[in-house]
């Protein structure tokens, strides 16, 4: 089985921790390729960021088709272009944050979503909202570091994200939390250690959602909606992604 996770920003060394937190939950036999494309911004932090992300994550998913991927996660906690990759993709394309908030209301009745800057912190109530779990989220933090500054030291951003856990699950009562940043999937179980409830990285519940729905051979419903997009004439800058029957 091949999967190819998508980073949808073009930081290579974030692509490369997401990847490697991929292949330590995928089974054997199955290969991950972690890519990012090569046009968009360097990290995903607004709305401006997250159309202009789009383009380069739907190249990705074209050349995955042309490798032979069966199944794509797309690791950006606002799940950026996942409709119109589940009309381009042959196999299952499943987004990070959608595979997390289903996973936490699997192992509770409640869970928090920690996430990085606060300007996020209504996309994730979206994402709540359209994913139907409003019910079952208790609240949406942000630890206000930016995504590329997650992993330097001098943020000491594992001991912010770790008291924001500690504190919604004492205030809240949240049974589980949701990391709504990729860029924090491989502070998971350590976080998790720390604060005593299940902790929830996106990637890795993506990645094993998207092997399940392979092995048990289902993919997106081409009934209507996501059907292949009608071939229709596109220029100037985005010419390139003219769809040909």
């Amino acid at each position: 089985m091949h999967i190819t996770v998508i980073n949808p920003n073009t930081t290579r060394a974030m692509t490369d921790m997401i990847g490697s937190c991929a292949r330590g939950v995928a089974g054997p036999g199955t290969r991950i390729s972690a890519v990012n494309p090569s046009m968009g911004p360097a990290s995903i932090e607004s709305h401006y960021d997250e159309a202009l992300s789009v383009p380069g994550l739907l190249h990705e998913i074209a050349e995955g088709e042309r490798a032979g991927s069966d199944g794509y996660v797309i690791a950006c906690f606002g799940d950026p272009g996942l409709d119109a990759a589940r009309e381009l993709a042959g196999g299952p394309v499943v987004g990070i944050a959608e595979a997390a908030m289903h996973a936490a209301t699997l192992v509770g009745r409640s869970f928090s979503v920690v996430t990085s800057l606060s300007r996020t912190v209504g996309r994730a109530h979206d994402l709540v909202r359209h994913y139907g779990f409003a019910d079952r989220c208790v609240g949406v933090y942000a630890c206000d570091i930016p995504v590329l500054a997650l992993d330097d030291p001098s943020t000491g951003a594992a001991r912010v994200i770790i008291e924001l856990c500690r504190q919604t699950v004492e205030r809240d009562k949240a049974d589980s939390i949701v990391l709504g940043c990729a860029g924090m999937a491989d502070l998971c179980s350590y976080i998790s250690q720390e604060v005593g409830v299940p902790v929830i990285d996106g990637v890795s519940a993506a990645t094993k959602l998207v092997e399940s729905l392979v092995t048990l051979g289902y993919s997106t419903s081409r009934r209507d909606e996501f059907a292949r997009p009608l071939p229709k004439a596109y220029v100037g800058g985005l010419s390139a992604f003219e769809l040909v029957d």
